[in-house]
C-alpha cells in the first residue's frame, strides 16, 4: 500500500513539473568565446568560427553537487513504518546535453512492524531468545535497519531540447544505475532486562483494524530496544565493515527547478533493487504444503528500497571558463538565433535586378526601359535638366531657358542665346566631368543608425555607379531634428555609417566621399546622396561631435 502512495505521489508531482515547463529561460551563451572551450577542442572551435566546420565545438560545463533529505523506507515483508530519515550526496556531470552521469552516496534508516501474527515458524533471533515455537503464542515481526549504498547513475534529461522555445526553469529526468549496498538489520525481541513479550492481548486481523494492531504493538515493543540481529546470511554471503553486501540497480524519476544561474531545488523518487529478501530480517517461506498435501516452492520476493527525496543542487566552477551544466542549455538556441539573426552564417550580396542598368532596381524603377547611358533620377525616370519635355539624353540643348520655352523634338529653344548670360542663375556644372545623374537616398529608422537590408541594397547600387563614373565625387548628407546634441550625434552616426559602408565593403576610395552631417531642411531620418558640384569640397572623416552619446 505504501508503495502504490509513493508511485501516485510521483505520477502527480512529475504532472506538476511538466505542466510548469513553460516558464522558459535563456539559458544560453557566447559561442564566439574561445575561454569556454577545453583546448582540446580549440581546433574545431577555430574551424568553425572560420567557417571550415558546420558544428561548434562542445563548451566546457559546471560539474552540480547535490544534498538530499527524504523518507526512506523498505518493500518488504513486514510494512514500513512512515516517514523515516534518509540523507543523500552526488557529484554530476555532463556527457551532452541530454545525458549526465552522478556518483551517489545514500544513507536510509528504515523500520517496520507487522500487523499480521506469526503464530509457527519463528525465525532464529525469535527462537534463541527463548519464544517457543507451536502453540497460542504469537510473536510479531519488526526491525531496524540501516543502509548505506554507494552508486554510478546515468541521468537523462527528458524536456532539455526544445523546438519552440529556449530551455525551460523545470527540468524533468529519468535515471538508471549500478552500485553496492550494505546493510544492517535489527530487532527487537525482548525487553530491555531481557523479559519476553506477551502479545495475547493485541487483536490480530487480516481486513481491518490494521493501523490500531501496529499502535498496540509498538506500545509494548516500547519497553526495549533493536538491539538483537535480525536473521540474516551469516558468513555465507558477502560482508563489509561487518554488515551484508549487495550488487544494487537503481531506478528514478525526478524534476528540478532552477532558482538561480548557480543553484537549483530537485524532487527525486529513487528505487533500489538488491536480491536479497532480508532487509527487513523477515524470510520468506521456501516451502509449504498445497492443497493436496504436497510440497509445492514459492516464488521469492526480494525486498527493495525506496527513497523520495527533496535536494539542493549547486553548480561548481567559474561562470567566466564554464558554461552552466550543459542539460540546462538547449543546443537549439544556437541555430534558431542564427536563422533570426545571422551573426556567423556566410550569406551571399543582395543582387537586385536591373533590366535597364541605369542603377535602380527594377522594384523601384519607375521607368523600366530607359535606354543604356540615360542620366535618371533615384526612381529611374529619366532625367529632364531643364524641364522642357524632352529628357536629357535626347535634349541637343541641355538647359533651354523658360522664355525660349516650349522647345523643338531635339530640346532646342526658339530663342537661341548668344552668350552664357541668358542661363544666368543656373548651374551648368562647368569643368565637371560627372555623369552619374541623380542618386538615391538612404532611409533609417528612427533613432538607429544601423543600415538595413534595403538600405545597403541601395548603397550598392550607389557603389556601381561610383564605379562606372570615376571622375565623380558625391556628397553624403543628413539632417537633425532638433537642436539637441543626440540629434546632431545621431546624424554623424548616420553619415558614417554610409561612408564606412563605401569605403570598407564595397572599395569606394574615402577621397570620393564628402561628409556633411547637422543640416537642416532635409528629412532627419534620410541621407542624401548626391554628385559633387564644383566647389564641393570637404572632409571624407570628420571628428564625432559628441563622442559621449555615440551609440554602441
Amino acid at each position: 500500500m505504501a508503495t502504490k502512495k509513493v508511485f501516485l505521489l510521483i505520477g502527480f508531482l512529475v504532472s506538476l513539473a511538466i505542466s510548469t515547463v513553460a516558464q522558459e529561460t535563456t539559458g544560453s551563451y557566447d559561442w564566439r568565446d574561445s575561454s569556454l572551450i577545453p583546448s582540446k577542442r580549440l581546433g574545431q572551435h577555430n574551424e568553425f568560427l572560420n567557417n571550415q566546420y558546420h558544428y561548434p565545438a562542445k563548451p566546457r560545463d559546471q560539474w552540480e553537487l547535490g544534498i538530499k533529505v527524504g523518507n526512506f523506507h523498505v518493500n518488504g515483508d513486514v510494512p514500513a513504518q512512515l516517514p523515516m530519515p534518509g540523507f543523500a550526496a552526488h557529484v554530476r556531470k555532463s556527457l551532452g546535453y541530454v545525458f549526465s552521469v552522478r556518483a551517489e552516496y545514500l544513507y536510509g534508516i528504515g523500520r517496520g512492524v507487522n500487523w499480521k501474527a506469526r503464530t509457527s515458524g519463528f525465525a532464529d533471533h525469535w527462537r534463541n531468545a527463548g519464544y517457543p515455537q507451536g502453540g497460542g503464542t504469537r510473536v510479531f515481526d519488526n526491525y531496524r535497519t540501516t543502509v548505506q549504498d554507494l552508486s554510478i547513475q546515468a541521468v537523462a534529461s527528458l524536456n532539455s531540447i526544445r523546438f519552440h522555445k529556449g530551455t525551460s526553469k523545470v527540468l524533468v529526468y529519468a535515471l538508471g544505475g549500478v552500485g553496492a549496498t550494505i546493510y544492517d538489520t535489527k530487532t527487537n525481541v525482548t525487553t530491555d532486562n531481557g523479559a519476553l513479550y506477551n502479545f495475547s492481548s493485541v487483536t490480530s486481523n487480516v481486513y481491518k483494524d490494521r493501523r490500531q494492531t501496529i499502535r498496540d504493538v509498538k506500545n509494548i515493543l516500547d519497553g526495549g530496544s533493536y538491539t538483537t540481529d535480525a536473521e540474516n546470511h551469516g558468513d555465507a554471503g558477502s560482508r563489509l565493515f561487518g554488515q551484508t553486501l549487495r550488487f544494487s540497480k537503481t531506478v528514478g524519476v525526478g524534476v528540478t527547478f532552477k532558482l538561480s544561474e548557480k543553484v537549483n531545488l530537485s524532487l527525486e523518487d529513487r528505487i533500489t533493487y538488491i536480491n536479497d529478501d532480508l532487509l527487513d530480517g523477515v524470510r520468506w517461506q521456501n516451502v509449504s504444503a498445497g492443497p493436496t498435501g504436497t510440497a509445492r516452492v514459492l516464488t521469492p520476493e526480494y525486498d527493495t528500497y525506496n527513497y523520495l527525496s527533496v535536494g539542493l543542487n549547486i553548480n561548481l566552477g567559474s561562470r567566466d571558463k564554464r558554461t552552466e551544466p550543459l542539460w540546462w542549455i538547449n543546443p537549439l538556441d544556437y541555430a534558431y538565433s542564427e536563422l533570426n539573426s545571422p551573426k556567423h552564417m556566410k550569406l551571399p550580396k543582395p543582387i537586385l535586378d536591373d533590366a535597364d542598368g541605369d542603377g535602380v532596381p527594377d522594384q523601384f524603377d519607375m521607368e523600366p526601359n530607359t535606354p543604356a547611358g540615360a542620366p535618371v533620377d533615384s526612381h529611374g525616370v529619366s532625367r529632364d535638366t531643364d524641364g522642357d519635355g524632352v529628357p536629357d539624353y535626347k535634349d541637343k540643348e541641355l538647359i533651354t531657358p523658360t522664355i525660349c520655352q516650349p522647345v523643338d523634338a531635339d530640346g532646342v529653344g526658339k530663342c537661341p542665346c548668344p552668350d552664357e548670360s541668358c542661363f544666368e542663375g543656373y548651374n551648368l556644372r562647368k569643368g565637371s566631368n560627372c555623369g552619374i545623374g541623380d542618386l538615391p537616398n538612404v532611409s533609417f529608422s528612427a533613432r538607429s543608425y544601423r543600415a538595413s537590408r534595403d538600405a545597403e541594397a541601395v548603397l550598392a547600387s550607389v557603389a556601381d555607379r561610383l564605379r562606372q563614373n570615376p571622375d565623380c565625387k558625391i556628397v553624403v548628407t543628413s539632417y537633425t531634428c532638433e537642436p539637441s546634441k543626440s540629434s546632431q550625434q545621431l546624424s554623424w552616426d548616420r553619415v558614417n555609417t554610409v561612408i564606412n559602408y563605401l569605403v570598407e565593403k564595397q572599395g569606394i576610395s574615402a577621397d570620393r566621399l564628402v561628409f556633411k552631417y547637422g543640416e537642416s531642411g532635409g528629412d532627419c531620418n534620410t541621407v542624401d546622396l548626391r554628385a559633387a558640384e564644383p566647389g564641393d569640397e570637404g572632409p571624407n572623416t570628420v571628428p564625432a561631435p559628441h563622442p559621449n552619446l555615440r551609440r554602441r
